[in-house]
């Protein structure tokens, strides 16, 4: 097993229909630039509320990539 060295973003993800959508979306589009994404952690999970219903979802994440491309 190879040592790895990651280095590691915040990032913030957006959804209208589910947390699982916002972390899928904020990894989606980080994976367009940022290559060899291996990890994500959830920070912080928020949301806004209109006529007492949840209607956008925020998703604070650590995301991980390797440096050498492994």
């Amino acid at each position: 097993m190879e040592n790895h060295v990651y280095k590691k973003i915040e990032l913030v993800g957006t959804s209208d229909t589910s947390v699982e959508d916002a972390i899928n979306s904020a990894i989606t589009r980080s994976s367009k630039t940022i290559r060899n994404l291996r990890w994500f952690e959830v920070t912080q999970v928020r949301g806004e509320i209109r006529d007492g219903k949840a209607v956008r979802y925020q998703v604070g994440l650590n995301v991980g990539f390797t440096l050498d491309g492994d």
